[in-house]
């Protein structure tokens, strides 16, 4: 690398939806007029657009963004979101949800877990869900944002959103073009690339633009047109683990309150979706081919619908895995590109956003050094497979479903990562998580807990403890929860109280 390498001025965005548009939009943001950014989109090419489930860490994004929260809901008539409800999972007539934010409060001593799995064994009768604010908010149609600091319930929130992935990307690219992203209405025709270096050059369009760049953004969702097309990164098929390789979607009229939430239920050959938004509500069928026929998931799907339909039926194919690199010489993949893990736990647009944060983080000069392209690929990597991992143990952890489906994944060897961990909480109650992991303690305890493995044994730290006082503190915080959910607004209250108090 020469002693002052040219800085990138010209960046080349292929493909838009949300990928594309927020990366535009992340860019622009953080870098400012000293990148020149283009974006080539097709109005003749669909975007995927049904991931219109997010997580928590959605709000670093819109921060980032400059995106306020009330234009934001107005504009992509989004919805809050406070876990996701699992029924049928764990077996036939079961249900669990996976709140966002914390269980129980702060106490000195162990994890909060280990003081519950105590007290259970002395005779507690109190399930885990009794001690999270989100899942008892989520269960009584209300909301409230995390506040007070330590001091009050209301900090153990976390939340998300539900949103139109369309009206997002269109929001999106209404802010990018205002600060100077130029879209290029047009199809992709030819690459041309750098003899010796390998590096992309320039895209040329089926109409003879010709668009020059420094770096260039793989955004082109599935077709991965410039990662795999162009630059061979190669694909890890997971899908021995993840079967389901398609998804039927069908929006639907919104018949009752917004329920906070999102709901997944398990199905004979995959599993449903129900997304509330406030002027529809959106359905999918995750399914595996090899078990029913998309007519059949169809079929099964509209007649689960709460409400009218709104449009005919889409269908979706994939295949779960994740590029071996997705980061190649100066090609950049953000998104489907870069690999797909269904949505179960509403991860896509995280994983977008994740691609971007690393990007911004790790931004190159010209020459596009290898050491950052491996450092990108390497913490891409952990991500995915830690997600991956999570996923696998809703599907692997399930009785009394006798579909083929879940009898392959019931039986199926998991990987040696999944093993371990749930050895060490079914031994010691212990949730072990990295620090650059997405999903922290609260998520793992809830689905562990939630798809039935039960802790055997607790921290020692917890044998410290007075078993009365403890049982008492217990007791105590699940009364202060159940004693603020019916003083919380209702979920349409809180939305309607949001855009108003931003419009006057």
């Amino acid at each position: 690398m020469s002693a002052d390498p040219a800085p990138i001025r010209r960046v080349v965005i292929l493909g838009g939806g949300t990928a594309g548009w927020m990366t535009a939009k992340a860019l622009s943001r953080s870098f400012g007029p000293t990148l020149s950014i283009t974006l080539l989109e097709s109005d003749a090419i669909g975007t995927v657009g049904v991931g219109e489930a997010t997580i928590p860490t959605i709000h670093w994004f819109n921060q980032l963004a400059g995106i306020d929260e009330a234009a934001f809901l107005r504009e992509t008539q989004a919805s809050f979101k406070l876990g996701i409800e699992f029924v049928d999972w764990t077996r036939p007539g079961h249900r669990y949800f996976h709140p966002f934010g914390q269980y129980g409060v702060e106490l000195p001593g162990p994890p909060f877990q280990h003081r519950w799995l105590k007290a259970k064994a002395a005779g507690l009768d109190l399930p885990l869900g009794a001690y999270s604010l989100a899942t008892a908010l989520a269960e009584a149609g209300r909301f409230a944002r995390p506040s007070g600091g330590g001091r009050s319930i209301l900090s153990t929130l976390g939340y998300a959103y539900h949103f139109d992935a369309g009206r997002y990307a269109a929001f999106l690219r209404r802010l990018s073009e205002g600060e100077g992203v130029v879209r290029v209405e047009g199809e992709l025709a030819v690459v041309d690339r750098d003899a010796e270096s390998g590096f992309v050059t320039a895209l040329r369009t089926r109409r003879g633009e010709v668009l020059e760049g420094d770096l260039f953004i793989d955004c082109s969702g599935f077709r991965a047109l410039l990662i795999e097309g162009e630059m061979q990164a190669g694909f890890e098929d997971w899908s021995n683990w993840l079967p389901c390789d398609r998804a039927v979607a069908v929006p639907c009229a919104r018949v009752a309150a917004t329920t906070p939430c999102t709901r997944s239920t398990a199905r004979p050959a995959g599993w449903q979706w129900r997304i509330p938004l406030q002027h529809r509500t959106g359905n999918g069928y995750v399914y595996a081919s090899a078990q029913i026929s998309d007519d059949e998931a169809a079929g099964s799907l509209l007649a689960a619908l709460d409400g009218e339909p709104l449009a005919e039926p889409r269908f979706l194919k994939f295949t779960a895995g994740r590029r071996r690199r997705a980061w190649v010489g100066n090609v950049v993949s953000i998104g489907l590109a870069s690999g797909f893990l269904e949505p179960l736990e509403s991860t896509s647009i995280h994983l977008i956003q994740s691609g971007i944060a690393k990007l911004v983080t790790l931004f190159p000069e010209r020459d596009c050094d290898p050491a950052l392209a491996a450092r990108f690929n390497a913490v891409f990597d952990r991500d995915m497979l830690n997600i991956r991992d999570f996923l696998i143990l809703h599907y692997h952890a399930t009785e009394g479903h006798e579909g083929a489906l879940w009898r392959h994944c019931r039986a199926m060897a998991v990987p040696d990562t999944l093993v371990e961990r749930v050895h060490h909480y079914r031994r010691t109650g212990r949730v072990i998580v990295e620090s650059d992991e997405l999903f922290r303690e609260t998520s793992w305890l809830a689905v562990l807990d939630g798809q039935g493995i039960v802790a055997e044994g607790w921290s020692p730290l917890a044998d410290a403890l007075d078993p009365a006082t403890n049982r008492a503190q217990l007791e105590q915080i699940a009364e202060v929860i159940a004693r603020a959910v019916p003083t919380l607004p209702s979920h349409d209250d809180a939305i309607a109280e949001t855009i108003a108090r931003a419009a006057a």
